[in-house]
């Protein structure tokens, strides 16, 4: 256990048995009354974000959460597995947990997992990738100059959508946060 004194930006609560990421904090000393602590926080798993007072000095469950990089190996069943690259351990993610990430993952790709006691909490990759254009329709002579877009199908089955000039074959750097076309990869 540990006190409103030791609240930080990036500390995980344990709070009703989940885990909340501290996102900002203000230690508050009115002119009257006692001093507080106004905090916003994130829940690691939903994502979802509330705003919580406490009194200075009141104890909190703090919980140690583990951010370690990891190699994606292969899908086995509902489970995305994982190896860690310096001790060889493999770790079986279950579907749900990886969420949208799995959209931009081949087979090799790093990502930092987050773990509280063995239990992976979610799967986060690096802001861009780069990935194939496996399916897109032709572009049209004169198209370069419009701001248009098409779909396009990646490598991974991913659709995003990119420049009408683009053709299939190409290498584009995707953003992994929104799915946004980021520009082509030359070799």
């Amino acid at each position: 256990m540990a006190s409103t004194n030791d609240i930080k930006n990036g500390v995980v609560l344990r709070i009703d048995g989940q885990l909340w990421t501290i996102i900002e904090f203000q230690h508050v000393k009115p002119g009257k009354g006692g001093a507080f602590v106004r905090t916003k926080m994130k829940n690691v798993v939903t994502g979802k974000t509330v705003d919580k007072t406490y009194n200075a000095g009141a104890k909190v469950e703090t919980a140690v959460v583990d951010r370690r990089d990891y190699q994606f190996l292969y899908v086995d069943g509902d489970d995305y597995v994982f190896m860690d690259p310096d001790t060889y351990d493999q770790v079986h993610v279950p579907n749900v947990t990886v969420g949208d990430a799995k959209d931009y993952m081949l087979d090799g790709t790093h990502a930092m997992i987050a773990m509280n006691e063995g239990t992976p909490l979610y799967v986060e990759l690096p802001a861009s990738v780069v990935l194939t254009v496996t399916k897109t329709e032709p572009g049209l002579q004169g198209d370069r100059a419009t701001g248009g877009t098409k779909p396009a199908t990646l490598e991974t089955g991913k659709e995003i959508q990119v420049p009408l000039f683009l053709e299939e074959g190409v290498k584009v750097k995707v953003d992994t946060r929104d799915g946004s076309y980021l520009g082509r990869v030359n070799d």
